[in-house]
């Protein structure tokens, strides 16, 4: 019999969480999204503001050379004039004096553009980094009922991918926005001190460019926010697929697992290309435009250059800017795309964020040690008139009450979904009670800090996790400070210390991250020295034999009943042969206790218990 899960809702495409029904959402507020952005990058403003004051002095220098080029320009034709009407010549020493003005000019702009480009990539990995370390620690304060309705692979997603986009389009896009900025506002001043007339002209085009740019903009913006929300189904799919891969292989689910992943991969294709497509329109149409505009300079330009209004070299220093002009707009235009995708990043993790977190913690916890670090805490526990769902319309723990002594052995059983594995969740406080109430020594659970509280537990589970690393690493995981000696006193109580040295490498001896590379049986005693090793008051032991051969079950047993000694332990049972000798049975049925007793009362009473009893043995099957 498998331990009990948590149902989980299911997409519209068979994975779990949200994700799918999400899709249809209209996409939030661009301009909300970006103010909180702006709010979030508040710490770094000073650095932003010298990134700027660089930036502006760098564009502000580039902007001159065209009008003092222009100088040059003017000097080659007059000099040449005076050549032809044979009254002087060309003044190369002037000319010399004005290229060697722009090579300082840009050379100095060139030196402030690299500093600025250091100074926003820095900022921009600053951003991500505390992202992810807020994303993290984030992840440390949210209940766990948030992860049975979010699939880890959208919360990886957040983690990786929106906090790599963000960062990826902040680095494109804020450089270059700042010196687009510049630029506009720079380019017309500039460009009125030479002709007010061909100003007016080159900016007549502007508007229109602005106009095809918001429509583009407001077209594309849900395309890239499902881009995001796409690519989190995807990644939620490969992690679920490979978490799982021996039984999809098993069950022949290759052919779904593809074809789900298909329709993953081709929502994320055209939501991908439509954004992309559609955000690719805004380069070409405001490069028309502005060409538009380029062509009304030129015509207007010579016209004036009859006139005398200006000189050869204005006009071409004026149709540089004209140039350069359309530049920054068509920048500004792609920027637009790039925000696009910073928002959508953006607006995901902000999501993730603002999640309701579990319940506050009391500011005066219950201390567990006394000062002289001596334990307060003898192992009694209480359960008065508890109501828990995990969903406020369907309560499996129906007023749910029962004292155990410390140092007692309790036994939980009932068929599946019973509520078993639900109470020493609630126990631990994994999860918040709908109502009653939960003592330790007649404290209140809640009136200790979360950490504090789960020092008191050691778990031995049926599913035995390891972590890649060590096997003295992955031991001493349950007392941080333990020494080599502590790990290995509380590996031979486990009798998993023979084994252990057998190996090649002994205690140094690599796990790997699948956990494969050492038996079942090998991992669950490993995680009994574990517990071993943390030493706690209260022990929870969920069926942990249940997939090993009898020589391994043998030792396992022999383990867990050195662990038990002195401590309450709460024993998840499967296998009901194995809980004989409990000092309680509690029997489950529907999230109410239906029986209690030790196992001979039990079977006097030839009620629920004796038919779950009976039932394992008269069909042939121990589950």
């Amino acid at each position: 019999m498998s331990r009990e899960k948590t149902a989980r809702p299911m997409g519209p495409h068979g994975g779990h969480g949200p994700m799918g029904a999400r899709m249809g959402e209209k996409s939030k507020d661009f301009g909300g999204t970006m103010k909180k952005l702006i709010a979030y990058m508040r710490p770094y403003y000073a650095s932003i503001c010298i990134a700027i004051t660089l930036s502006a002095a760098s564009v502000i220098l580039m902007i001159m050379g065209p009008k003092i080029l222009a100088k040059a320009t003017d000097e080659l034709i007059a000099g040449f004039t005076r050549l032809v009407q044979n009254t002087g010549g060309i003044d190369f020493d002037y000319i010399l004096k004005i290229i060697l003005w722009l090579l300082g000019i840009y050379l100095f702009s060139s030196i402030m553009q690299y500093l600025m480009s250091i100074l926003m990539a820095t900022i921009t990995q600053k951003v991500a980094y505390r992202m992810r370390k807020q994303i993290s620690e984030k992840i440390n304060r949210m209940p766990i009922a948030y992860f049975d309705r979010v699939s880890h692979g959208d919360v990886m997603s957040r983690v990786t991918n929106d906090v790599d986009t963000l960062q990826m389009s902040l680095n494109q896009s804020l450089s270059t926005a700042v010196q687009a900025i510049i630029q506009l506002i720079g380019y017309p001043i500039i460009m009125l001190t030479i002709s007010w007339q061909m100003t007016l002209m080159a900016l007549c085009v502007v508007p229109l460019s602005l106009v095809f740019v918001s429509m583009i903009v407001k077209k594309t913006q849900g395309y890239f926010k499902r881009q995001q929300q796409y690519l989190a189904d995807v990644n939620g799919h490969v992690e679920e697929m490979y978490g799982g891969h021996l039984v999809m292989k098993a069950f022949n689910g290759e052919e779904r697992s593809i074809e789900e992943f298909n329709k993953h991969n081709e929502n994320l294709y055209h939501t991908a290309w439509k954004s992309q497509f559609l955000s690719g329109l805004m380069m070409p149409i405001t490069a028309f435009v502005g060409n538009l505009g380029y062509v009304g300079v030129c015509l207007l330009g010579g016209w004036l250059a009859v006139g005398g209004a200006v000189t050869i070299g204005d006009i071409q220093a004026f149709i540089s800017y004209v140039r350069s002009f359309n530049q920054p707009i068509s920048q500004l235009a792609q920027i637009m795309n790039v925000l696009q995708s910073a928002a959508a990043g953006a607006e995901r993790i902000f999501e993730f964020l603002e999640e309701e977190e579990e319940v506050a913690e009391t500011t005066t916890p219950k201390p567990i040690v006394d000062a002289q670090g001596n334990d307060l805490i003898k192992g009694t526990v209480t359960f008065e008139n508890v109501h828990f769902g995990y969903t406020p319309d369907k309560i499996i723990i129906n007023d749910f009450s029962m004292y155990i002594n410390a140092g007692k052995r309790v036994a939980i059983v009932g068929p599946t979904g019973a509520g078993k594995t639900t109470i020493v969740k609630l126990l631990m406080r994994f999860y918040e009670l709908n109502s009653g109430t939960i003592y330790i020594d007649g404290t209140d659970i809640k009136e200790y800090s979360r950490s504090d509280l789960r020092s008191l537990f050691g778990m031995v589970l049926q599913d035995a996790w390891l972590f890649e690393g060590t096997i003295m690493d992955n031991l001493r995981y349950g007392k941080l400070d333990a020494s080599d000696e502590e790990v290995i006193k509380a590996a031979d109580a486990a009798y998993v210390d023979h084994f252990i040295r057998t190996l090649d490498h002994g205690y140094q001896t690599e796990i790997n991250e699948e956990s494969n590379n050492i038996s079942q049986g090998q991992k669950q005693l490993l995680t009994i020295a574990r517990a071993f090793l943390a030493d706690p008051k209260i022990l929870i032991l969920d069926e942990a034999t249940s997939s090993v051969d009898t020589r391994t079950e043998v030792l396992i047993q022999k383990g867990m009943d050195n662990l038990m000694k002195g401590r309450t332990c709460f024993v998840i049972a499967h296998r009901l042969s194995t809980i004989r000798d409990a000092d309680l049975i509690l029997v489950m049925k529907d999230g109410d206790i239906v029986e209690v007793g030790d196992h001979e009362e039990l079977m006097k009473k030839n009620g629920f218990y004796t038919q779950l009893y009976n039932s394992q043995f008269d069909e042939g099957i121990e589950e």
